[in-house]
Order: structure tokens, then C-alpha cells, then sequence
């Protein structure tokens, strides 16, 4: 599935009854929310020996890929938008691909 189509899907489940202020809060809230979640998921397989429990995982980042969208829709961007904007930092940033030198150096942007 494409990022686009993704997000125009999502979108239909926002709420409606939200002001686009409301609306913008909401899902930077959620987006805030779900990655504490998987840093939870996370955190329970890496310090208290529980096996990786990917089918949470992948809940966890469907539900911050919903937020992410939502904060993209309501800020009226497209996610197809940002995945490009954020290709062509991380190709200034690394040219050639990641680097522990490159990576020690401020960023630019």
C-alpha cells in the first residue's frame, strides 16, 4: 500500500466532531502516546527477558503510523510529502549512507 492511499484512508476514521485545531492535538497526542507504547513493548522484551512480542509491536505501530497520518492530514501535508522531505535530509545527511563520523557531526536542517 502506498503512504497516500494510506493516509486517505485513515482519514476517514478521524473525528469529525474535532475543530482542525482539536484535530492536530489529538493525533500529535496519540502519535506521543503510541511510541511510549512500542518504547514499552520494547523495553519488556530488552530488560525483563519476555519474548519480542511482535504482534503488539506491529499494533503499537499501526496505531503511531494512524497518529502520524492524522497529524499529516490535519496539518494539511500528505505523508508521500514528508516521506520525500525527509529522503532528501537524510541523503544530505549521509550521502553515502550512514556513517559514525557523519553521524557525530550537528546536524545541518
Amino acid at each position: 500500500m502506498r503512504l497516500n492511499e494510506y493516509q486517505a484512508m485513515a482519514a476517514r476514521t478521524m473525528n469529525p466532531s474535532l475543530t482542525p485545531a482539536e484535530r492536530l492535538l489529538d493525533a500529535a497526542a496519540g502519535l506521543s502516546e503510541e511510541g511510549g507504547e512500542v518504547l514499552g513493548t520494547l523495553r519488556k522484551h530488552l530488560y525483563q527477558q519476555r519474548p519480542l512480542d511482535r504482534e503488539r509491536l506491529q499494533e503499537e505501530l499501526g496505531d503511531a503510523l494512524w497518529c502520524l497520518a492524522a497529524v499529516a492530514t490535519a496539518a494539511g501535508m500528505s505523508l508521500g510529502e514528508v516521506a520525500d522531505a525527509n529522503l532528501a535530509k537524510l541523503a544530505r545527511r549521509h550521502p553515502h549512507g550512514f556513517s559514525s563520523q557523519a553521524s557525530a557531526r550537528p546536524p545541518e536542517d
